[in-house]
């Protein structure tokens, strides 16, 4: 019931803004690897699946580098669900890019790991080359916790490879 609740929320968030076949507009990354890499006691390490939708026409050059609005949702192997919406930011030197986040979001934990509360955030840096004209390949690390907001905070640290394509 709960993969169903998740599928709907998920294909409402990452399809609310149009797709335009004839614009290369759309960046969608799918991404797998580890939750809760550095957990002590075992119990809680999964595998984790991920799909991430960014809008390159949004991004906004500042003083401070190229920012845009990213949302994505990942399940966990222990039916655990994260679905966020945040902001972004580019930095690069020819191929190679540098991509820090913060993303607030909604957890349901399934039968996995209890982060506290409902309300949660991810900070996370991805470090990604061009391998084709369209097409990203990455390396990122986030950390999860409620920031003491929840009754318990004990976080989750993830690493995750991912395959992103403009569309």
């Amino acid at each position: 019931m709960k993969i169903k609740i998740f599928l709907k929320i998920l294909f409402i968030v990452l399809f609310s803004s149009p797709f335009h076949a004839e614009e290369s507009n759309n960046e969608l990354s799918f991404y797998t690897g580890t939750f809760d890499v550095i957990d002590k006691e075992g119990d809680d390490k999964t595998t984790l699946f991920g799909i991430e939708h960014k809008n390159p026409e949004l991004f906004r050059d500042t003083f401070l580098g190229k920012f845009k609005p990213i949302t994505g949702a990942f399940i966990t192997a222990k039916d655990s669900a994260y679905i966020y919406s945040g902001v972004e930011a580019q930095y690069g030197i020819g191929p190679f890019k540098i991509l820090p986040s913060f993303t607030p979001g909604f957890y349901e934990k399934g039968s996995g790991k209890d982060l506290g509360s409902a309300l949660e955030f991810k900070s996370e840096i991805k470090v990604g080359i061009d391998i084709f004209e369209n097409s990203k390949l990455g390396y990122s690390y986030s950390h999860i916790s409620n920031n003491d907001w929840g009754e318990t905070n004990p976080g989750t640290d993830n690493q995750q490879i991912t395959f992103s394509k403009n569309f």
